[in-house]
């Protein structure tokens, strides 16, 4: 499968011509109209010349000054979503008098509330907060007057959502641009942000004499302070690469220029004869998935008689801008399986991919069905989308508009800055990360406890420009991959091609890639799915070890020849589990993997593949 210049033929650059927004066709100059056939000659044309243009390359600096005032965001995406919003406004008298007839209801709750509240600290609401908004549930909240505050606040709020959703003829995507623009603008006023109107700030406050608010300062320097020096959070260094966090033994058996492959040490005398390939995403540093021993995977699976190898992506530089998203395929995925294939040979792999490394990981999977490669023992996806139509709120900052505000950006640097990407993420749950953490840390002078895991999400990586233009334009705004047009060496791949089983991994509060978007791999594939819905984010729902406490989860296996089920259905039928789905993954894996073996040797030196060194390799560490 794969022979002794294994090496050499994982190291060959693409040949193939690619397109994309940061590489553009050449523009040929149109025939000019010939002389005969108009009868005018060059010389009487002279006047008509076209003129010169003396002056261009203005777009990209400008764009860039204009990003630094608007953390990346573009100002024409935005004042275009409020104009359509208020032009429709405008013209629909109906939903102006339903909203004068709103506002006159809240008054009239409000005023109703303050009469009572101020006698009964116990009466009933007139609203109540969102399920995940904690901002004033301290019972302190309930004394007069920071009661009327924050209901008042609340009633405002549900005012503004009133107003913003529901204008007839208004765009969808300018609708939850608006919305979301709106209560962001609101969470910055909210009364819990401010001392005077915070009462849980006023005690601590009179407790500590105002020390709250010196301590408060004295993290806000040091927060300001270590930004400035581009270094991570007080306490992140903490946990070291290699070795409170990332520590997991193992070897790099093989680098080009875009991957490290790590091969992990094996801790069983036997182990089962089909390895496994995690592909993580590149926003990310890998070790994610091998934090501190107690909430690593990776030791988890070797733990139970696995080898696993893990991909550790380079983090690209300025010299790194024209690497596509074919280039992340054939250099990251495929040059890693030959490298897996060369180990472990003659046996099915089982592969995982997380976030973006899943969505490339599905793609390199049809593209290998479509080709005949039958290398796959199974697919694993985590937290990852296929079908981009419904990706969540992060898809309110990719429009066409702020995708050519990021090309031209990205143009001058070479790359997507780490800070651009850590802004949107931020502004995603605003509450939890921004406001709670600036109420906690800079009014009320505590620090919240690091952990291996908020220490991991400060190793910011970068994004190469060509890349990130072809993932933003050819997945989240064209949507080829679900729609069958994506393009593999010229010719479109169809997750419909893939046959090995599927794994698939969601979280219930995920911004990044909302769980009924990554249900729809169910709609778009021929094989059978095993769906997990797990509880907590992005991150937190999938580094999920069984110690942990308070975990839940639900699974279902929907077989490729029953019928569709939707993801409601599906929610209110689908088993729950009250534990980890770490165990039920291995379940999985152990029915596909019976077998067992001695342990492979670190690499394959006979067909090139030498220890290079120790794991976590020299990728992970560049800055």
């Amino acid at each position: 499968m794969v022979g002794e210049n294994v090496v050499d033929r994982m190291l060959e650059p693409s040949s193939r011509p690619q397109t994309t927004a940061s590489n553009p066709p050449v523009l040929i100059e149109p025939a000019k109209e010939s002389t005969a056939a108009t009868g005018r000659t060059s010389a009487s044309m002279g006047a008509a010349r076209e003129p010169q243009i003396w002056l261009t390359g203005l777009d990209q600096p400008f764009h860039q000054a204009i990003a630094r005032m608007s953390g990346s965001l573009s100002p024409l995406a935005l004042s275009q979503a409020y104009a359509d919003w208020i032009q429709h406004l405008l013209l629909s008298p109906d939903k102006q008098l339903e909203l004068l007839q709103r506002s006159a209801e809240k008054w009239q709750r409000f005023l109703l509330y303050g009469s009572r509240a101020s006698t009964d600290q116990d009466c009933l609401a007139c609203i109540e907060p969102q399920p995940k908004d904690n901002r004033f549930g301290d019972p302190a909240w309930q004394r007069w007057p920071f009661n009327l505050l924050q209901q008042g606040f609340l009633l405002t709020q549900q005012w503004w959502q009133d107003a913003a959703t529901g204008v007839p003829g208004l765009s969808r995507h300018h609708e939850e641009v608006v919305s979301f623009v709106t209560r962001q603008l609101l969470d910055s006023v909210s009364p819990s942000n401010f001392p005077p109107t915070n009462p849980v700030v006023l005690e601590e406050t009179a407790r500590q004499a105002g020390a709250n608010f010196l301590k408060g300062a004295q993290n806000l320097l040091e927060d300001w302070r270590r930004l400035a020096d581009q270094q991570k959070p007080a306490g992140a260094e903490a946990f070291r690469v290699g070795h409170e966090v990332a520590a997991t033994p193992g070897k790099v058996i093989f680098r080009n220029r875009l991957i490290e492959l790590i091969q992990y040490a094996p801790m069983t005398t036997e182990v089962h004869a089909d390895p496994i390939l995690i592909v993580p995403a590149w926003i990310m540093k890998y070790y994610i998935l091998d934090l501190s021993p107690g909430n690593s995977l990776v030791r988890y699976l070797v733990e139970h008689g696995y080898t696993v190898f893990m991909i550790s992506w380079k983090n690209p530089t300025k010299e790194d801008r024209d690497l596509s998203l074919e280039d992340y395929r054939r250099l990251g995925v495929m040059a890693a399986l030959d490298a897996v294939s060369a180990v472990v040979p003659e046996r099915p792999i089982h592969t995982v991919g997380y976030c973006l490394g899943g969505t490339l990981l599905a793609i390199a999977a049809a593209a290998m069905a479509r080709d005949g490669d039958q290398r796959l023992k199974g697919v694993t996806l985590f937290a990852a989308q296929t079908d981009f139509r419904e990706a969540g709120e992060l898809t309110l900052f990719i429009d066409e508009d702020q995708v050519r505000f990021l090309e031209d950006i990205m143009k001058v640097e070479g790359y997507l800055d780490s800070r651009q990407m850590a802004g949107a993420f931020q502004l995603l749950r605003s509450n939890d990360l921004i406001w709670s953490t600036m109420v906690r840390d800079y009014l009320m002078g505590q620090r919240g406890p690091m952990i291996d895991l908020l220490a991991w999400n400060a190793d910011t990586t970068r994004m190469p420009a060509r890349m990130h233009s072809e993932y933003l334009r050819r997945l989240f705004l064209e949507n080829d991959l679900a729609e069958g047009h994506y393009l593999v060496e010229g010719k479109p791949v169809s997750l419909r091609d893939i046959r090995a089983p599927l794994f698939a991994v969601s979280t219930i509060r995920d911004h990044v890639a909302p769980w009924r978007s990554v249900y729809k791999i169910q709609m778009l594939t021929d094989a059978d799915v095993r769906f997990v819905l797990t509880n907590g984010g992005h991150n937190a729902g999938i580094v999920n070890p069984p110690s942990q406490p308070h975990s839940r989860h639900q699974i279902a296996t929907h077989k490729e020849n029953e019928a569709y089920v939707d993801p409601d259905s599906w929610q209110a039928t689908a088993v729950h589990h009250e534990r980890s789905w770490w165990p039920c993954w291995l379940e999985w894996l152990d029915l596909q993997s019976i077998e067992k073996a001695p342990p492979p040797a670190m690499g394959a030196a006979e067909k090139g593949l030498v220890v290079i060194g120790d794991a976590p390799g020299t990728y992970v560490l560049q800055p």
